[in-house]
């Protein structure tokens, strides 16, 4: 199944119920008195977290709900049964937005729950309009339409670090190996076309879909990778050293957060040098010279080598555990 990290979602409550127009009947004695029963509520729509990043997935083909409308009002003063309530699901990190009112909701919790819309109110019975001049009312009322809106949905993951940099920058692999995730892998650009994430040490850590230059204005995956770092504490800053200049590989990237979001800059970054198999140990410890001067934290990692692995792991989990 597709990833889907937005969507518009046609939401609608319920209507109310009617209420009627009835009266008390006896045997021999007609008319007693106005027994119409109010109309129940209409249900209310809710929205839910949960831990799930591909929930909003499963409402590409239908995304048009409505809950259930009340019940009309009966006979004997008895009352409509209310409609029942829709809840839907979110992945946590959801920001929703009531395309008309303007109104936001955030889900930053596991079962955040929140009521979006509300269900109309029941119209009143004749009973209701009974008073001393009015022994016998026929009035009744009908039931009030429920709120309805169009809801856009954007997914923002909540994670403790995400891996960022180009495509083909290594993110997938370290991800791998770090939290025996199974993120796809390819010596191609784009292989990662969706976030993935992965536990490392009791730290969420996402790979990222890569950027490239001018992604802040839509190119590539564009807004689809930045918008999923903005809640991320830190930042580790992929650089493969097959790259012919790492400077401008690193300015690239960081040029781009800046374009998206200035606050991006603040925070904290471990640069993290990979492939460091396919250059000669001496252009390995010339290149953290060179990334020193952008971050004190420059680490150098391949996937096949198990001693730089165990140094990576060590190093970020006590910057994670300071962050």
């Amino acid at each position: 199944m597709a990833f889907v990290d937005e969507i518009t979602l046609h939401l609608r409550a319920g209507d109310g119920g009617n209420g009627i127009e009835s009266w008390l009947h006896e045997k021999g004695k007609e008319f007693m008195g106005p027994a119409g029963g109010d109309g129940g509520r209409g249900g209310d729509v809710y929205l839910k977290a949960v831990r799930d990043i591909g929930k909003l997935a499963v409402y590409r083909f239908g995304n048009l709900f409505a809950a259930k409308r009340g019940g009309d009002g009966m006979r004997k003063n008895r009352h409509g049964a209310n409609g029942d309530d829709i809840e839907l699901e979110v992945p946590i990190g959801s920001v929703v937005t009531n395309r008309a009112t303007g109104r936001v909701f955030e889900f930053l919790q596991e079962g955040d729950r929140a009521m979006v819309l509300r269900g109309g109110r029941g119209g009143l019975g004749n009973e209701h309009f009974k008073s001393s001049r009015n022994v016998t009312p026929t009035q009744f009322t009908l039931g009030k339409e429920g709120e309805a809106g169009d809801f856009d949905v954007e997914l923002r993951l909540i994670a403790d670090a995400g891996l960022i940099g180009f495509p083909n920058a290594g993110k997938s692999s370290i991800l791998n190996e770090l939290t025996s995730a199974k993120a796809k892998v390819g010596s191609y650009a784009f292989t990662t076309l969706e976030p993935n994430l992965g536990a490392f040490h009791g730290f969420i850590l996402a790979d990222i879909p890569g950027l490239i230059e001018g992604a802040s204005e839509g190119r590539g995956l564009g807004t689809k990778f930045l918008r999923h770092i903005a809640r991320t504490k830190l930042l580790i800053h992929c650089i493969s050293l097959e790259e012919k200049s790492l400077l401008k590989a690193y300015k690239t990237v960081r040029d781009e957060l800046k374009a998206h979001a200035p606050e991006l800059m603040d925070k904290k970054e471990v640069i993290v040098l990979t492939k460091t198999d396919m250059v000669d140990p001496k252009a390995v410890k010339k290149a953290i010279a060179v990334m020193k001067k952008k971050s004190k934290n420059v680490l150098a990692v391949s996937v096949i080598d198990d001693l730089l692995l165990k140094k990576c792991k060590d190093t970020l989990i006590k910057i994670l555990q300071k962050a």
